[in-house]
């Protein structure tokens, strides 16, 4: 199960949209620890048979934000900030992998790619279109991941980053967060296009960093202490004059 939204022209099923819905509710704390996910009551809700409501169960499952009990239903896992500061260790040293492959690996087309991708998550912030820009976000790392040119690194980086799909969401809604996530996108962006893989790889586990900074700052009952290397938001980045540019 993919963690971005439906491609261009496909509509969300009604199993993506509850299962979106569901794991928002449970980022928010809205569905605490414990809760049951009732079949009955969450089909009521959202007007549609139990079908999509148990294929949603299941997706929230396979990204862990469901645990399943015999004969008894699913219910609300236990979030803690130790957990989560685990998932994104994990998660950063995966994109920090990425990036400095990318570095070493990336083609002129994909330089391309690279700069419409930021380009496009630009434009997304200055029009502080929240949706748009994590649509345009994930299709950013998306090319970093592709640019790594291994297919093996991409594949688990994709299934972390499925389990923390929601929370990297959350992030933007931190009063600035867009603009700070696009100065520490161009900054991975410069040193990737240098070919400092090292740099590149600092860059982006800071920038993860970050993002789970951001996911406490907006959700107060799971912030933890920031990460080593997050001194704050857009922290040892470089001024908008030197930023990459499409030309």
């Amino acid at each position: 199960m993919r963690d971005q939204p439906a491609p261009p022209g496909r509509k969300p099923t009604q199993a993506e949209r509850i299962r979106a819905s569901l794991a928002e509710a449970i980022v928010r704390g809205e569905l605490g620890p414990g809760v049951p996910l009732d079949e009955v009551s969450i089909a009521e809700k959202f007007q549609v048979s139990r079908t999509p409501v148990r294929e949603a169960i299941r997706q929230l499952e396979a990204i862990g934000f469901a645990e399943a009990r015999p004969h008894r239903g699913a219910v609300v896992p236990h979030f803690t900030p130790e957990k989560l500061n685990d998932m994104f260790i994990v998660m950063a040293e995966m994109e920090a992998l990425c990036t400095r492959y990318a570095a070493s690996h990336v083609t002129a087309a994909e330089r391309g790619e690279l700069l419409r991708r930021h380009e496009a998550c630009a434009e997304a912030a200055r029009q502080g279109d929240v949706e748009e820009y994590y649509v345009r976000n994930i299709a950013f790392h998306d090319a970093i991941y592709r640019a790594s040119h291994n297919a093996y690194l991409v594949e688990v980086t994709l299934s972390v980053r499925n389990r923390l799909a929601p929370f990297r969401k959350l992030q933007f809604e931190g009063i600035g967060r867009l603009s700070h996530s696009l100065a520490e996108h161009d900054a991975i962006l410069q040193a990737i296009f240098r070919g400092d893989g090292e740099g590149a790889a600092t860059l982006m586990r800071r920038h993860m960093q970050l993002v789970r900074t951001s996911v406490g700052e907006v959700s107060p009952s799971l912030r933890g202490e920031p990460a080593e290397g997050a001194a704050g938001a857009g922290a040892d980045l470089p001024p908008p004059s030197r930023s990459v540019r499409v030309v």
